[in-house]
């Protein structure tokens, strides 16, 4: 029943109710005075007139009292009525919602939506709630919308950091053999190259809202480049440690060039971090399939991260230098490139990660 309706209902009601309270006071005020004498006089049918007991004057009082009593509840008892009515209609009708209305606007106010709105009544002020309770819901999407954004946009920061931090790095080993003057003619073109690839790099995140979103650029690479390139950034990356690289003539390969470099050098970094005396690295091509193994022989992963896979700003260890995106945003970009990442630990302690694609265009990295 809506508000209107229930209210025209109650006053109905309680007018009623009180019309025949006020019959009832006046039967009640005729009963009382009935009982004391009426005073006056009597005409008998002869004529002759017999004065009646004449009521005292405390019971002229009373008669006096009750009479007005009668009349005033003419008036103070249908108003009360109205009045119960009013009471009735907003503890039946208005209090429950508007205790409910009043507690969800302190729950926003105070930036928790974590509540709900429950269906009160189907009239205008349950439609209220509920309309309420569709703006919750649409808060709270658009709140969750904006702090997943948040999180994309911090996980991209730190992917871009971190996938920058190895082409720098490789830029500042070149322009240290520049200053000792032992540079040659590849250092040149490896300055050139990389700060080429940084350029593209950053003109590539700058138009994307998730690492995910990246475009996949195929281009043809010839096997020596990559062994060339495999080889610098193992030098540059772990100079202190045994390198084994090998990489065979395998003519030219169809691959995003700079995705590829990213992925090596991530993975031979976190290698060069935690090997003790040594790095394999190896390059092979089975299938049409592209394999890449980097192994080392360091302490290995932790069996969550093997059993879970790498996750954003995870990390092995507490280090402030990196931000726990390289094993991460490898995976993400070997998906990007049409095949996966995994994680090994051998017997000895060895690490494998393991991406692979299905054509000429796809490749498959392993490393160990």
């Amino acid at each position: 029943m809506g508000l209107k309706k229930s209210f025209f209902f109650l006053s109905v009601w309680c007018i009623l109710l009180s019309l025949l309270l006020v019959l009832l006071v006046f039967f009640i005020c005729s009963t009382i005075k009935s009982g004391y004498p009426p005073g006056g006089i009597e005409i008998g049918s002869d004529g002759v007139i017999i004065p009646l007991e004449q009521p005292t004057t405390a019971q002229q009082c009373v008669i006096t009292l009750l009479t007005y009593f009668q009349w005033l509840s003419c008036i103070i008892v249908p108003v009360s009525g109205l009045g119960v009515a009013a009471v009735l209609f907003y503890r039946i009708k208005l209090k429950k919602p508007i205790k409910l209305l009043q507690a969800g606007t302190e729950h926003i106010r105070a930036n928790d939506l974590d509540f709900s709105i429950p269906a009160v009544s189907t009239d205008e002020l349950g439609q209220i709630c509920a309309a309420f309770e569709t703006m919750r819901l649409e808060l709270l999407k658009t709140n969750q919308a904006l702090w997943r954004q948040a999180e994309e946009r911090k996980r991209l920061n730190a992917a871009f950091a971190h996938d920058l931090r190895n082409p720098i790095t490789v830029l500042k080993g070149s322009l240290k053999l520049l200053r000792n003057g032992t540079a040659d003619e590849q250092a040149i073109d490896r300055l050139e190259s990389y700060t080429l690839r940084i350029e593209q790099y950053v003109e590539a995140m700058s138009s994307i809202q998730r690492i995910e979103q990246m475009p996949v650029r195929v281009s043809e690479v010839a096997a020596r480049t990559l062994r060339t390139e495999l080889e610098e950034t193992a030098r540059l990356f772990a100079p202190a440690l045994d390198i084994a690289l090998s990489v065979p003539d395998m003519g030219t390969l169809q691959i995003d060039h700079g995705i590829f470099l990213n992925v090596a050098e991530n993975l031979i970094g976190n290698a060069a971090r935690f090997a003790r005396t040594k790095v394999e690295i190896t390059l092979a091509i089975e299938k049409d399939i592209l394999f890449l193994s980097v192994v080392d022989d360091g302490p290995g992963f932790p069996a969550e991260l093997i059993k879970s896979g790498p996750k954003p700003f995870g990390k092995v260890e507490e280090n402030s230098e990196h931000f726990g995106m390289g094993l991460y945003s490898s995976s993400l970009l070997c998906q990007k490139h049409g095949g996966n990442l995994r994680l090994e630990n051998s017997p000895a302690g060895a690490i494998t990660i393991t991406s692979e694609k299905q054509s000429r265009k796809k490749m498959q990295k392993v490393v160990k």
